[in-house]
């Protein structure tokens, strides 16, 4: 080939290779122009739980994805009891309020999560001044004045509460928390007639995981079907979305679905994460955060990145799953990731230290993966 002819041959190679490239660029800017919110507006919010640093604005590419692509958040840890009443008479406002603020900035559905939970409650909660168990007229006066406290200073403001957080064992009965010892079976009916009376326009929740299994969501549902009877009121369920790439088996999400919406109540998917990594088979998949293993190189196979196999199991996971979450949407209100990108997910150190997982829809640089582009394809109702 003639030199003048190659070279002219090499200039048309890159303008092709250039225009291949921004048409590239330009299909992810459009694709993420549409955002989860726009493209699932029809059917549900579409959220994600942010962390204190996210509340604080302190990453611009993080701060602008979550403003782009959500309607709704959850605090991480913001109002949990251990950060927000950390001693008997200390409330520490400072970071539940930025994440309030953030919210309400970008004119977002804000969540609180959560008011009664066995867990991240520090054990001075429980107990007296010399250290013994509560009557069980001090815990409830306890409990009523923490709800009362945290959510009237937000009345009007956080529109929704996960008011009693995982009190079920995975038969379905009420787990023995020391709320329950203390207090008695009737513990989750006084958090929610407390939640009521400090902001009687707020929307309340009972929120759980591994509610796909048919003994745990029978367990709720007769749980829920109580206080409804008894007159109080509960508007929602939360099922913790703590998934991979087997689990759950999607007829038993569709029931539980079905059984819920049958209540009368909201449906929410409230902290989507699909985990690539294999489980270990002497710990039970969930989410119970006390499970604390050893570090296995077997199961921690992808250090380095997610190979195209496992991108792809990904993506065809998340469709699956999104499609009966589409088939429910007249129930189901929103639904919400817990974590923005890979990099903050809880995934990558439970239930062992150290491990690198890739359950969301967004990349350790925000980007997002071919799961992301997969959803914003997948046909709504």
């Amino acid at each position: 080939m003639k030199p003048c002819l190659m070279a002219l041959t090499l200039v048309a190679i890159s303008s092709m290779s250039q225009a291949a490239t921004a048409m590239s660029l330009e299909n992810e800017a459009v694709s993420l122009t549409k955002s989860l919110k726009a493209y699932f507006s029809t059917q549900f919010l579409v959220g994600s739980a942010i962390n204190a640093q996210q509340a604080k604005r302190t990453e611009q590419d993080t701060d602008a994805l979550i403003i782009a692509q959500f309607n709704t958040i959850t605090p991480e840890n913001e109002l949990k009891w251990e950060r927000i009443h950390p001693k008997p008479d200390t409330y520490d406002f400072s970071l539940s309020d930025e994440y309030v603020d953030y919210g309400l900035a970008n004119n977002m559905f804000t969540v609180g999560h959560t008011l009664v939970w066995h867990s991240q409650t520090p054990e001075w909660v429980f107990e007296d001044a010399q250290g013994k168990p509560l009557t069980r007229a001090a815990l409830l006066a306890r409990m009523e004045e923490h709800i009362q406290t945290v959510v009237s200073r937000y009345k009007g403001k956080i529109k929704g509460w996960d008011v009693v957080n995982e009190a079920l064992n995975e038969d379905g009965s009420l787990r023995d928390s020391k709320w329950r010892q203390i207090i008695g079976d009737d513990f989750i009916e006084k958090a929610f007639t407390y939640a009521h009376a400090a902001d009687p326009d707020a929307e309340l929740y009972y929120n759980d995981y591994n509610l796909y299994k048919p003994e745990k969501s029978a367990g709720a549902a007769r749980l829920i079907k109580s206080l409804q009877n008894k007159g109080v009121p509960v508007h929602g369920v939360g099922l913790q979305g703590h998934y991979s790439l087997t689990h759950p088996a999607l007829n038993e999400l569709d029931d539980a679905l079905t059984l819920f919406a049958s209540l009368g109540i909201e449906s929410m998917i409230t902290e989507l994460d699909i985990s690539v990594l294999p489980f270990p088979s002497e710990a039970e998949q969930g989410a119970d955060i006390s499970q604390d293993l050893a570090l296995q190189k077997a199961l921690n196979p992808y250090p380095n990145g997610l190979p195209k196999a496992q991108q792809d199991a990904l993506s065809a996971r998340y469709k699956e799953v999104f499609s009966v979450f589409s088939k429910h949407h007249a129930s189901i209100s929103r639904v919400t990731f817990w974590g923005v990108n890979d990099a903050n997910s809880w995934r990558n150190d439970w239930p062992m230290r150290g491990r690198t997982d890739y359950p969301l829809l967004f990349d350790r640089k925000n980007q997002p993966k071919p799961a992301y582009h997969t959803l914003m394809t997948t046909p709504v109702r």
